[in-house]
């Protein structure tokens, strides 16, 4: 997608916080980052309608201060983008401690793009076009998994040697401190957690992280697999590969 010419003059801003309305102050709060004008109208439009709020910003470059200076709920975000291609940005983001769960929305729609995505950091991704409702539903789901809510089950309790469960919030705690987890990520330690010293097969964990997906490779749990476990290095708690079974959290002497 080629960037578009914006009006105003020279001194027009290429990225910009929307002011919303008051019904929206306490609304999820959404980074829109898209250089298409036409359809960062459409989406804010239908967002909005949703109950979401929505900044927008059109320069990958800008779009990651904004993201570091608003912390939103949630990114939205195009990979070809002026000023910094989205996987950098990305990249960057991740590297700058932002965990922020992110949903790409791309032309991009090769299972190379979307793999390479996820491997960058992404917590989903939905290929163009998309149907708008189910953009809504993948937007609400991530952020149900990033805020450890659920619609319809009771968190429980469970532990596995320095790691918690915890069953008010669905955060996992490391002692005292809560993980900084992907909502991927998140999803893939609390069901180990719930099964600690028993293997999970690739199979099971792929339904849990990937919920109806059809289009990503079995492969793809492998990239969650990979990023969990270097977050566990120092937790005194090992994710185990067994060959043929799949996996299983241990707790190390």
């Amino acid at each position: 997608m080629t960037a578009k010419p914006r009006g105003g003059g020279d001194d027009a801003p290429c990225c910009k916080q929307h002011n919303t309305r008051a019904t929206l102050a306490h609304a999820m709060h959404l980074l829109l980052i898209e250089d298409d004008p036409d359809l960062q109208t459409s989406l804010r439009r239908t967002l909005e309608r949703k109950g979401i709020r929505v900044d927008l910003c059109a320069d990958g470059r800008l779009a990651l201060a904004l993201w570091q200076q608003t912390t939103p709920d949630m990114v939205l975000l195009d990979l070809s983008l002026p000023g910094l291609d989205g996987l950098e940005l990305l990249t960057r983001a991740r590297r700058a401690g932002l965990g922020t769960p992110v949903l790409i929305v791309t032309a991009r729609g090769t299972v190379g793009d979307r793999i390479m995505g996820l491997n960058t950091g992404a917590d989903d991704y939905l290929a163009k076009p998309f149907d708008l409702d189910e953009l809504e539903a993948r937007i609400r789901a991530l952020h149900r998994r990033a805020s450890g809510t659920s619609d319809d089950a009771t968190v429980e309790s469970h532990s596995c040697g320095q790691l918690h469960l915890d069953p008010a919030s669905g955060a996992i705690h490391h002692g005292y401190k809560v993980l900084d987890l992907s909502p991927r990520e998140a999803l893939l330690l609390r069901t180990l957690l719930q099964r600690a010293g028993r293997a999970v097969s690739k199979e099971q964990l792929f339904e849990v992280v990937f919920p109806g997906a059809t289009e990503v490779q079995y492969e793809a749990i492998e990239v969650v697999v990979y990023r969990l476990r270097k977050k566990l290095a120092d937790t005194g708690t090992a994710l185990v590969t067994l060959r043929g079974l799949g996996y299983l959290l241990k707790a190390l002497a």
